[in-house]
């Protein structure tokens, strides 16, 4: 076609889409509403990734470089930004048992030299070091009691500092008796500047707020500041007096990872400090890699404007090295192919949505088109006037759309930032992505123009002009090909989902896409199918069937468009009850329903507590049954304060032991591997955990109110001296191997460094039922506990009352615990908290009001095809209210194939999807059920049911009730 056609086209279809503004309207904000979410979207994700520019400031403020000490002795290979990835290589790490650790000059001058003196002449001369303190997680005095809050020194007068941290409100702290802090330390205190509070431990000098400040990139995080040698020594020194154990040790079982540097420990003795170089002075990569090579790692703002190739990063070197590669293509990761997917099925959605609104306007214009044919226009310029009105309404939307997105994110910045938790780096829009996303939407427009288009030029000139329809029998090669897009996109899909095969993203998207297009090639044959229904329906569901199948140019392109929307909740709905159930059976309750449970792992400070914690529990929660006090095992040593201490815990027999953790350090990382997909004894599904530890000490109220145990004889096994197992696995000749690791302190050369001695004891077993997970737990008397050699501290408590506790009681005990001990942990055991259900039903809300407006737009066509055989009805006596049952039964017929249709086509895609995560999900030594249940599908028949039963009714009703029951005679034309 010419250009001056296309001009004519266009202004046709303008003048419609302003005659049929409803039509219109409809059309404009199915392509707006998701250009608008795309374009929202981007400019959120463009403005929150940060420029180099930006980010060399949220690391650094000001300063030219930012450095720290890794580990002294050791060898750093790092990213060119350090908090991308860093790796360590010590030599007392790596140097077999009773060996020397042989070290390279610089790990040997790293040794040697003071950190601070060592990074000094490492440097530039004229540079100068700010150091940084960052003190312990304490708690401060709020409104409400106590308040955990993480600690740090910085003078922020400094303009060192301006980027990194930022004064928001007040001033900066100006005598050591003067804090700023943040704006959520503020929200959650109940402070506000001017205010004082005091910090556990430092009761007697009460600090003074004076400013407000916040961390650009984590506005959520809860920090005091005070000036440099205010608060970190002193809090260093009345730990070191009341020393607190470090919950990330886990159960006492001291590593190399947990017995690093403990920058509270020595504040006198910095080890990263913010650097200013004098002028015309840089770190390069050269100068930057130098470092590393005495254990410093460096964030260089030379280097992060302009980084390295990665072929020069010996950090990246290594890793390709070791995992072979920068990793999983970037549309093979399983966030991109859900997030894929689900774009493409709801462009796909609109597109089928959309074209009953085009069927609409090509039929009620069916005379105009034959007009345009009858002078002389070709098939051409009659689909070029209904593809003008996609062209039209596309463009239209997508412009909204992407105004309305750019604004709604410029006037919600700030909540935007806030839920990030991380400040924009500055509004950024790209004209190139904004250009796609319009292009997007004038696809949309397109694609749901396009069958409209071709079946208006498809038409009988003399039908459109008398108005009659030319009924035309499906095509059985339509029917074909829609039959076999079903089969293989279904194939691709789940093969792409299961195997890996091609583009994981592609597979998915474009095998579900198939398949849902090749349901909706087959949509003329299966109406015709339902239509065989009708003899035994009464008069007016036979009559709106007949009429459906009569007329499936229109009907078809409805029925597709309830499908699209019922395929997308029936989608959404498989998947969110196939990842509940997965997540509820994969929950671990911490105890029996309904229990109370106070305390864990407790700091020296609370478990002096203790007492007052217990009476404040049983005065705001009465009558919740008996206590059973709650003791953890300890194995010379409690690994207070970070000092080295044994570790203590049941093993299982030798013979069922996985080969692959019994420290072999001759093995590879390959043959482990191996083991951990061929050994069936790698591969355990037991769960179980509680909140003070795997091996406690109590009695048989313990055993009650913990376990759920009742037999009153594992009761008295346990008063006799055994020890009460649950798992019996662990149980070999009546008896359970104890296992203690005595301490080893893995600072220490390994030159002096001792051996670790490990020692198992056989304690008589008895096995008892728990009513929650506890495999690998077990209980143990006092006395028993004694006699092993083992101690034993105070945990906490266990209450389980005969009905769970209200909410209002947990946030009312609650708060009377934080006015004691801010850090203290209490919950209640409420069972697995589902929130599927909710979100689903408002996903089947929504897709039942798109449903139902594709069949309201196709009852209205219909009712207007219709005309003719209502005034024949009419004529030979029918009542008025033939008309408004006719519509409601036209409407529900619709809705009946759409729902049922759809309701097929949702599950392709969830299970897909729910294939591709449990590929994701599996790794060496998941047990096969555990693998199973990672990529299980649930399908929820209720909700599936009230779509396929419910919204076909709604159609019904809403269509009787809307439509006028007076009938106005026409004379018949032809």
């Amino acid at each position: 076609m010419k250009l001056s056609a296309w001009r004519v086209a266009l202004r046709i279809a303008r003048r419609d889409a302003l005659r049929a503004k409803g039509r219109s309207a409809l059309v404009i904000a199915m392509v707006a509403l998701p250009v608008l979410g795309v374009t929202g979207a981007d400019v959120f994700y463009r403005s929150s990734t940060l420029e180099p520019a930006e980010r060399v400031v949220r690391i650094m403020g000001r300063a030219d470089a930012e450095i720290d000490l890794n580990e002294r002795g050791s060898t750093v290979k790092q990213a060119p930004n350090p908090d991308d990835g860093t790796l360590t290589d010590n030599p007392k790490y790596t140097a077999k048992d009773g060996a020397a650790p042989v070290y390279n000059p610089a790990q040997q001058r790293s040794l040697d030299t003071d950190p601070l003196k060592l990074v000094q002449e490492l440097l530039p001369p004229g540079a100068t070091l700010i150091p940084e303190h960052t003190g312990p997680s304490t708690a401060a005095s709020s409104t409400e009691g106590l308040l955990t809050t993480q600690t740090s020194e910085a003078d922020l007068t400094d303009p060192i500092w301006n980027g990194r941290v930022d004064l928001v409100q007040g001033r900066a702290p100006a005598d050591d008796h003067e804090v700023a802090v943040t704006r959520e330390f503020l929200n959650r205190s109940g402070l506000k500047v001017g205010d004082r509070t005091t910090v556990r431990g430092l009761e007697s000098t009460p600090f003074t707020i004076t400013g407000a400040v916040e961390h650009p990139g984590d506005l959520k995080s809860t920090e005091l500041i005070a000036r440099p040698g205010a608060l970190v020594a002193p809090l260093a020194a009345g730990q070191a007096s009341n020393p607190a154990a470090d919950p990330g040790q886990g159960e006492g079982r001291t590593t190399a990872a947990n017995q690093g540097r403990n920058p509270a420990a020595t504040p006198d003795t910095a080890t990263r400090w913010l650097v200013k170089l004098p002028a015309g002075t840089t770190l390069d990569w050269a100068k930057v890699t130098e470092f590393n090579g005495y254990g410093f790692t460096v964030a260089s703002r030379t280097v992060l404007l302009d980084p390295p190739a990665r072929a020069d990063v010996p950090y990246y070197v290594e890793v390709d090295k070791r995992f072979g590669g920068s990793g999983t293509s970037f549309f093979d990761r399983t966030s991109v192919v859900i997030l894929a997917t689900v774009a493409g099925m709801a462009l796909l959605e609109i597109v089928l949505l959309a074209g009953p609104a085009f069927a609409v306007g090509a039929r009620r214009s069916r005379r105009q088109l034959g007009l345009l044919a009858a002078a002389g226009g070709d098939r051409g310029n009659v689909r070029a006037v209904v593809l003008g009105g996609g062209i039209v309404l596309g463009v239209t939307g997508a412009a909204i759309g992407l105004a309305l997105g750019v604004v709604l994110v410029a006037l919600l910045r700030t909540q935007a930032e806030d839920y990030a938790g991380q400040r924009f780096g500055h509004f950024n829009l790209q004209p190139l992505d904004l250009l796609g996303v319009l292009l997007v939407g004038l696809v949309t427009g397109l694609l749901a123009a396009v069958v409209p288009a071709v079946q208006a030029s498809r038409q009988d000139v003399v039908s459109a002009l008398t108005g009659r329809d030319s009924l035309k029998p499906p095509s059985r090669k339509l029917a074909l090909l829609g039959l076999l897009m079903l089969a293989g996109g279904t194939a691709l899909a789940l093969l792409g989902a299961t195997s890996g095969f091609a583009s994981r993203s592609l597979a998915v998207l474009g095998g579900s896409a198939v398949a849902e297009l090749g349901m909706v090639a087959l949509t003329p044959y299966l109406v015709g199918l339902f239509g065989k229904l009708g003899r035994w329906l009464s008069l007016g569901p036979r009559l709106a069937l007949r009429d459906s199948v009569r007329h499936r140019g229109r009907t078809a392109p409805a029925v597709a468009a309830v499908m699209a929307a019922v395929a997308g909740s029936v989608a959404v709905s498989i998947y969110l009850a196939s990842y509940d159930d997965q997540q509820r059976q994969e929950y671990v309750a911490s105890g029996p329903a309904g229990a109370v449970m106070l305390g864990g792992w407790m700091a020296d400070a609370d478990s002096k507590l203790l007492p007052q914690l217990r009476d404040t529990v049983e005065r705001t929660m009465p009558n919740i049954g008996p206590r059973a006090d709650v003791s953890r095992v300890t194995y010379k040593g409690d690994c207070s304060g970070g000092a080295p201490c044994g570790f203590v815990q049941i093993e299982l027999p030798k013979e069922l032991r996985c080969p692959a953790f019994d420290g072999d350090p001759a093995r590879s990382e390959e043959e482990i591997t191996r083991m951990m997909k061929a050994d069936q004894r790698c591969q355990t599904h037991a769960r179980g955990g509680n909140h003070f530890s795997s091996l406690t000490v109590g009695d048989a109220t313990l055993l009650h109110n913990l376990f759920g145990v009742t037999d009153p004889a594992v009761g008295q096994a346990l008063a006799a001296g055994k020890a009460v197992v649950f798992d019996p696995r662990y149980i070999k000749d009546g008896k359970v191997i104890v296992e203690t690791d005595d301490p080893v302190d893995y600072n220490a050369p390994s030159a002096t460094r001792p051996k670790q001695v490990r020692t198992e004891h056989a304690v008589d077993a008895v096995l008892a039922s728990a009513t929650v997970p506890a495999s690998g737990q077990a209980v143990l008397s006092p006395d028993t506990a004694t006699r092993l050699g083992l101690g034993t501290r105070p945990a906490g408590s266990v209450w389980l009352p005969e009905s769970a506790p209200t909410d209002g009681a947990e946030q009312k005990t609650n708060g009377a615990l934080s006015k004691v001990s801010e850090q203290v942990r209490f919950t209640v055991e409420r069972g697995y908290q589902s929130r599927a259900g909710l979100i689903g039903l408002g996903l089947s809300g929504f897709a039942a009001l798109v449903a139902l407006g594709a069949a309201g737009i196709a009852t209205g066509l219909a009712a207007a095809d219709s005309q003719r055989d209502l005034t024949t009805l009419a004529a030979v006596g029918a009542e008025p209210r033939i008309r408004r049952s006719l519509s409601g039964f036209q409407c529900g017929v619709i809705a009946a194939m759409g729902t049922v249709l759809g309701a097929v086509c949702g599950v392709l895609p969830a299970v897909a999807l729910r294939k591709v995560q449990g590929q994701a999900a599996s790794f060496p030594g998941m047990s096969p059920e555990e693998i199973a249940l990672k990529s299980s599908v649930v399908f929820p028949w209720p909700t599936v049911a009230a779509t396929v039963v419910v919204l076909p009714l709604i159609a019904a009703g809403l269509a009787a009730v809307l439509t006028r029951s007076r009938i106005s005679l026409l004379r018949r034309t032809g």
